[in-house]
């Protein structure tokens, strides 16, 4: 191996929240290499539906995605590009009267901690925003600021943005062993070593075993979320929706076809990097599609995917310090709703490493709670 190159922050992982993290940095004064195995987006980032919610977020995320809100709506300032976002709505429809107790459950929590951005609405504004809805729905919960964007457009603005801040993006270059020199953590990545104080762990499904080689014991699982994407279509859906009690999240892309998800999983395999679509499980979504929007029955599928994610015990991610690693910080397990954090986790990342604190409300996510389940089970 050659003599180990020096930077200020190592990032692992060329996923959205590793470019994020790398940007930041790199406008915080740092210089930072960013080491990805295979390419930049290869897994979740490439596969997600890129959904920009607020919507029906865990009480702990609250914060940190209102704040990433607000950058979605600069996104063109911060990168350079609109990411192909679009703030259409997202809505939680639903379909039976039994259903909104639920929704007026959620409504009034979000409320009495003094957030506005749910609201709940009756059958007829559901039908002016979504006319193509099966009238049989009866209401729904609705965050009129979320939308979606493109994940593919975004995973490219990105990294332009990384190039032109001096980020070394290094690709295929896998970190094979971890050991300590002094002040510097030297990462072995076949014949290229990479030395830094800090290390960003943002890799993904592949976190808790990245997290292993410095000493930190993170139980995490992982998800094989599927989609479909049908045949264009006329324009005939604005707002992203999901509803209570299936698994649901539908859309229309801005050239017409219809992408649809909702956290139906197939299989993924980590030591071959590789997921499996379960086009039996993957029918329930088509179904329910169908049922909750009767014109798009007999629509034809396009193609279907999954990716490979990481999913933590309590479904809210890991972002933090290692308790036991100095200079290393965790930014992983997002468990199928990280694209809309992405802006605000790297500037979050950015403050741990060149400040080793954040301003943000970061505490339930600390790397130490699921260490502790480990230990004492």
């Amino acid at each position: 191996m050659s003599e180990a190159a020096a930077f200020d922050v190592i990032v692992v992982g060329g996923g959205l929240h590793g470019l994020s993290a790398a940007l930041h940095l790199a406008r915080a004064g740092r210089k930072v290499a960013l080491v990805e195995r295979r390419w930049t987006g290869r897994h979740a980032s490439g596969a997600t539906a890129a959904g920009v919610r607020t919507l029906g977020r865990d009480i702990a995320e609250i914060p940190i995605s209102l704040e990433a809100m607000a950058m979605w709506h600069r996104i063109e300032t911060i990168v350079g590009d609109s990411c192909g976002f679009h703030a259409h709505g997202q809505l939680r429809v639903a379909e039976k009267a039994e259903h909104m107790p639920a929704l007026i459950e959620r409504q009034a929590r979000t409320s009495a901690l003094g957030y506005s951005h749910e609201e709940l609405i009756d059958a007829a504004e559901l039908r002016r925003l979504v006319p193509a809805l099966s009238p049989h729905c009866v209401g729904a919960l609705v965050a009129r600021r979320d939308g979606a964007a493109d994940p593919h457009r975004t995973i490219a603005a990105f990294r332009r943005a990384c190039d032109a801040e001096g980020v070394v993006i290094a690709e295929g270059c896998g970190v094979e062993t971890v050991d300590r020199h002094g002040g510097d953590w030297l990462l072995i990545c076949g014949t290229r070593g990479f030395r830094a104080p800090y290390v960003v762990n943002a890799a993904g499904a592949w976190a808790g075993r990245l997290a292993a080689l410095f000493g930190d014991a993170i139980p995490l699982g992982v998800r094989a979320s599927m989609m479909i994407v049908t045949e264009r279509l006329a324009p005939m859906l604005d707002p992203v929706v999901s509803v209570v009690g299936r698994a649901l999240s539908f859309k229309q892309a801005a050239q017409g076809t219809l992408v649809i998800g909702g956290g139906l999983q197939g299989s993924a395999d980590l030591d071959r990097e590789r997921s499996t679509v379960d086009f039996r499980q993957l029918a329930r979504g088509a179904r329910a599609a169908s049922d909750l929007f009767p014109a798009v029955r007999g629509v034809r599928i396009a193609r279907c995917w999954t990716g490979i994610e990481a999913e933590t015990r309590d479904h809210i991610p890991v972002i933090g310090l290692s308790p036991n690693a100095p200079g290393l910080v965790h930014a992983f397990g997002f468990s199928g709703h990280g694209f809309q954090l992405v802006p605000v986790v790297g500037s979050i990342l950015a403050e741990l490493v060149t400040e080793g604190r954040t301003r943000r409300e970061i505490a339930a996510f600390a790397p130490g709670r699921l260490m502790q389940e480990r230990a004492v089970a």
